[in-house]
């Protein structure tokens, strides 16, 4: 069959299932596939029939909304690649962002010591890694399939990866800490109905429900950061667009911190929230 054929077939099958970038993902899957580069599906003129049985199936699951990294097994995350699927969250481009703070303020220094609080699949961890070679990068991770995920993906990094809950973490670093970066789980246990059907029904509940106003993870992560860090160490946090106001708050609330401050995401939302350590 003819490729852009079998792509606009899948474009529009993806389309009426409420895809959000049904083009992308057609292509994507195809590429995926055939074992090429996206950017060479140009140069394919015909699809051999197994290898559109093969897409025709993947179409199909994409369209009842499993993830399209699940179908892959892989996710881009600013310069790196990592491994994914069910039972790890999928890391989402908005997270490059607090990544590329924790990157910059890492980089600014000697020999930073810098803790993802909530790891997941690894993403932060393994880019600060990548980005900032002469830092020393700790992670946590409380799921044990997110944890496995993780030791995949965070093997021959440097990263000391545990296993264990993000509030009780790295005793032995308090006050050492030039860098705590956390995109806990923040959704309101109401918000069910918002959610795409590709976070609700795929995304691990740990990574996604945080209390009645989505902010019970972050007030755990508040404190942790604030015994590890030590004087003038920075935090920084993810939270929903939501919660441009209500995020800032915890840290503002404790009296703990100074310079409290919002920053946006590329499409202009409230996307996190960084301090630093008043003493």
């Amino acid at each position: 069959m003819k490729r852009r054929s079998l792509v606009a077939e899948a474009v529009r099958r993806l389309a009426d299932a409420g895809v959000a970038s049904p083009e992308a993902d057609a292509e994507i899957l195809l590429a995926h596939v055939l074992e090429i580069d996206r950017s060479r599906l140009v140069l394919v003129d015909e699809v051999a029939d197994g290898d559109r049985a093969t897409y025709d199936a993947l179409v199909g699951r994409r369209a009842a909304r499993e993830p399209l990294q699940h179908l892959t097994g892989r996710a881009y995350f600013r310069h790196v690649e990592l491994a994914v699927g069910p039972g790890v969250f999928v890391p989402r481009p908005e997270t490059e962002l607090l990544a590329g703070w924790a990157v910059e303020r890492a980089g600014d220094l000697d020999a930073p010591v810098v803790v993802d609080l909530g790891t997941g699949s690894g993403a932060i961890a393994k880019a600060v890694a990548d980005e900032v070679p002469h830092a020393r990068v700790h992670a946590v991770e409380v799921d044990e399939a997110a944890h496995g995920w993780a030791t995949t993906n965070l093997a021959g990094t440097g990263v000391d990866l545990r296993l264990g809950d993000l509030g009780s973490a790295f005793d032995e670093l308090a006050g050492t800490v030039d860098i705590v970066v956390s995109n806990p789980p923040y959704i309101p246990l109401d918000a069910w109905e918002s959610v795409a059907l590709e976070v609700r029904d795929h995304d691990p509940a740990l990574a996604l429900w945080s209390g009645a106003d989505g902010l019970d993870a972050m007030r755990v992560v508040e404190a942790r950061a604030a015994l590890l860090l030590g004087p003038g160490g920075v935090v920084g946090v993810e939270h929903a667009d939501a919660q441009g106001e209500s995020a800032p708050a915890v840290f503002a609330a404790t009296g703990r911190w100074a310079d409290v401050r919002d920053h946006r995401d590329l499409a202009g939302r409230p996307r996190f929230v960084t301090a630093r350590l008043a003493r």
